[in-house]
């Protein structure tokens, strides 16, 4: 070793910090790109900045971070001409791995990532500055060759990351630095232009310093586009730049129905440039229920997966960008730091209020229920799951109703309420025109009593754990209607018949099939209705757990209507003591079919009707 060279130790415990680099800081190998031009960015910016005050540290009129491969020597090049290193800035920055001391930086990192120290996670990636190690995941030596600007001495760095590194004096004609990665056999990958501009711009599109990728043949390439939109002020970006980004950021080819541009200062800041589409994406959103808003930090990409919004925003596309997080921060470790939660709430707050607008805007009323037929359905799923914002999502749906054309909202139905109505009720059904016809709805209609109908797949969550609405419980039409008796149905002015005999034989015949059976005044032209008992879930949610598989053990009511001819036939047949055993059975499939769900048993059931239209018994089972 020449005089020259100096060699340093590391520390003894540099196999493990470069392990915890590898295996738990980073989720993807390609990171290493990243941070390396990241690292060049900075110091571009910093000399930038510092040549405000010392022109002599001007940049160059070329100032660019240039990448540039080369497959016989099998090495990659990371070339900047930011503010550069001296000996001892090398030293300090590279030599001495986490600063602190490589014991420090594993317990605290293993500690946080076993979940123990929650609080710790963000000091601990700001404390320790293992960015430029992540240059180990694909390299057996690196080379650092840097002159800091202002000075005429030169100085190489160098490590295979095992133990020691080396310092010695060295020649550079320009300040900055030169990093030169020495692949291992598997990192072939990025020996190929094509690949690293790929990585380039998925992950540092957008920052402001030019990066450039030379190829085989020498060429330059342009890598980014640089021009992150959501920095500039407001007044200087035209729709159609809007509508560039948006459908850059979707993949899609609408355009969007909402923009949302702002900046927030204070103790955290961070700028937000999101879109609500105007269509349905061409995957549904069912598909991923997570939000892919962008993290960046500094312009650069940090990953997609921060989940920025909750799943039920998940229809939101766009970028969120701040200062307050380190670069060197992995996905996983990302998702419970203080500084990221503190800014979901605040672009969640923000989407929130945005929709809250847009929805009492009663001249754009028609655009609003444009979005809310696209993504409604997604909506609602934040009324089940996030119990912080129900009360804020609940004016923001949109509903069918029985005495309503067109939609309308929970505000506008509790308008509506007749002056003793004690709840909101609602139906839910597969199919909204074919619930408009239900035997469930006949009372409330005959009343004049407005009912909500609902068909979404998440409908028949959702009204339980919201509760109630403007202190109005919300209450399903087949788990009874306590105060319908209030209000007396149009036109009807005698008592309705007792079928006290009937009720008692069809108890009898039907047994464990039904929780009860009772007469009823909330039909008018069905004879027979099912209702689930006060205590377990309606109708609709019942079938919907056993089409899952998971039976629901409580058996329905049957509530029969004591004015139809059917019922006052039937109950002068049991006051004559004849055995009704299939007709009950008959009466109880009857009152399943009107509600959606499938005869007992479909054979038997059809066997019955041809007998009766036949006018004969039914055959015997």
């Amino acid at each position: 070793m020449s005089e020259t060279v100096e060699r340093h130790e590391f520390g003894a415990e540099v196999g493990r910090l470069l392990d915890l680099v590898v295996h738990a800081l980073y989720s993807d190998r390609e990171i290493f790109l990243r941070e390396l031009v990241a690292n060049a960015a900075d110091a571009t910016d910093r000399r930038r900045f510092e040549a405000l005050t010392n022109e002599a540290l001007a940049l160059p009129a070329d100032a660019k971070v240039l990448i540039a491969p080369d497959k016989a020597a099998r090495t990659l090049t990371i070339t900047d001409a930011g503010i550069g290193m001296g000996k001892d800035d090398l030293a300090q920055n590279l030599g001495t791995i986490a600063r602190s001391g490589t014991r420090a930086f594993s317990q605290s990192l293993g500690a946080a990532t076993a979940g123990e120290g929650e609080e710790s996670r963000p000091s601990l990636i700001g404390q320790f500055g293992v960015g430029f190690y992540s240059a180990f995941m694909v390299a057996d030596r690196v080379t650092v060759t840097s002159r800091r600007a202002g000075t005429d001495e030169a100085w190489t760095w160098a490590s295979d990351g095992k133990g020691s590194y080396t310092l010695e004096p060295a020649r550079r004609d320009a300040a900055g630095t030169e990093i030169v990665l020495h692949l291992k056999e598997d990192a072939d990958e990025y020996l190929e232009s094509y690949r690293l501009d790929h990585v380039v711009r998925k992950w540092a599109d957008n920052i402001a310093v030019p990066i450039a990728i030379r190829d085989a043949e020498g060429k330059e390439e342009a890598a980014n586009r640089g021009t992150a939109l959501w920095r500039k002020p407001k007044s200087e970006i035209t729709d159609e730049q809007y509508k560039e980004f948006y459908r850059t950021v979707s993949h899609g080819f609408d355009e969007p129905w909402a923009t949302l541009h702002w900046r927030a200062e204070g103790a955290l800041e961070f700028t937000g440039l999101l879109f609500v589409p105007s269509m349905k994406p061409f995957m549904a959103v069912e598909d991923d229920r997570r939000s892919k808003v962008r993290l960046h930090v500094r312009r650069m990409f940090i990953t997609d997966e921060a989940e920025l919004l909750p799943n039920w925003l998940r229809f939101v596309q766009g970028v969120v960008d701040t200062d307050d997080l380190p670069l060197n921060v992995s996905r996983e470790m990302l998702q419970s730091t203080p500084a990221l939660q503190k800014i979901r709430r605040a672009v969640t707050t923000r989407v929130v209020n945005e929709l809250s607008s847009r929805s009492k805007n009663a001249e754009k009323a028609d655009e609003y229920l444009a979005f809310f037929e696209n993504f409604g359905p997604v909506l609602k799923e934040g009324i089940y799951e996030d119990y912080e914002r129900r009360a804020e999502i609940a004016p923001l749906l949109r509903f069918r109703s029985s005495t309503q054309d067109g939609w309308t909202s929970l505000p506008e139905y509790v308008a509506r309420m007749k002056p003793d109505q004690e709840a909101i009720y609602y139906l839910v059904a597969d199919d909204v025109e074919v619930s408009k016809n239900s035997a469930q709805l006949e009372g409330f209609r005959a009343r004049g009593v407005e009912v909500l109908l609902l068909s979404d797949h998440v409908d028949a969550f959702w009204p339980e754990q919201l509760g109630k609405f403007d202190d109005k419980p919300l209450r399903s039409v087949t788990q009874g209607a306590a105060d319908l008796s209030k209000f007396k149905p149009e036109g009807e002015t005698s008592e309705a018949p007792q079928a006290d005999r009937l009720v008692a034989a069809l108890k009898l015949a039907l047994g464990e099939d039904v929780a009860d059976v009772r007469t009823t005044d909330r039909l008018v032209d069905s004879a027979v209705v099912l209702a689930a008992s006060g205590t377990g879930p309606d109708l609709q949610m019942q079938r919907l757990l056993r089409r899952a598989g998971r039976g629901f053990g409580g058996a329905p009511i049957l509530e029969i209507n004591p004015r139809h001819p059917l019922i006052r036939a039937l109950d002068a047949r049991a006051e004559a003591g004849e055995d009704l055993k299939g007709e009950a059975g008959t009466l109880l499939d009857l009152a399943r079919i009107q509600d959606g769900d499938t005869p007992r048993d479909a054979v038997a059931f059809a066997r019955a009707v041809a007998a009766a239209l036949a006018g004969t018994a039914a055959p015997s089972a």
